[in-house]
């Protein structure tokens, strides 16, 4: 079964200098029927404004993922990375026993657009670390080359207009589509930029595009 979440439906917030929409209830966007799905917790798909950002908060017991779809996007944390993040790349954070970091727009003239994703970790309390890794430009489905605390694998997919691919689902695992850019079908369902998709109970996800089209695969126990 395939469940989809229109762009549309997702939670909102408007602070100025971010524009962010949530697949999943986060800060003041409460939704019950939308708290997650298995171990991802976490999908907002972001835009801050140049010169703004994050200043530092904590976080502990998450496996944080951060891909910047456009602009840069500068990082700092109290584990000591200091690192500019480009359209392409992931980085992944283990909070663990607990960190303090800071984003902010690299830019002074262009907005930086991204998705911060969180996945619950499989056990708490874990060491806190760092890893990022920018991406192949390639065609296809690719598993992002990070490593998380969890049994969850995150893949990449890029389609050229009229390209289709397929993925095999193990038994007993669910997966979770975002797109990202264009607009592709997933087993006949259509989907655009924005739009998420759950699925259970399928044995194999074909992926169809009529236009050019990126999305994330989340491939859940």
């Amino acid at each position: 079964m395939i469940t989809v979440r229109k762009a549309k439906d997702r939670g909102h917030a408007q602070h100025g200098w971010l524009d962010s929409y949530h697949t999943f209830s986060f800060a003041d966007y409460f939704d019950p029927a939308h708290m997650g799905f298995r171990t991802l917790r976490v999908i907002n798909e972001d835009r801050v404004a140049p010169g703004e950002g994050f200043g530092t908060h904590p976080h502990r017991d998450m496996e944080i993922l951060t891909y910047v779809i456009e602009g840069q996007l500068k990082h700092r944390d109290s584990m000591g990375h200091e690192a500019l993040i480009k359209a392409g790349d992931v980085q992944k954070i283990t909070a663990g026993t607990g960190i303090t970091h800071s984003e902010f727009n690299a830019s002074d003239s262009e907005e930086v657009h991204l998705l911060q994703i969180w996945i619950v970790p499989e056990r708490t309390g874990l060491k806190p670390s760092y890893q990022e890794t920018t991406l192949k430009d390639d065609k296809g489905l690719a598993a992002l080359p990070v490593k998380f605390n969890q049994d969850v694998a995150v893949y990449r997919g890029k389609l050229e207009a009229g390209k289709n691919l397929e993925h095999a689902m193990g038994a007993g695992r669910g997966g979770w589509v975002h797109m990202v850019e264009g607009g592709l079908t997933l087993n006949g369902k259509p989907l655009v930029a924005g739009d998420g998709a759950a699925v259970e109970g399928e044995a194999k996800l074909n992926f169809s595009s009529k236009t050019k089209a990126e999305f994330l695969l989340f491939d859940l126990k």
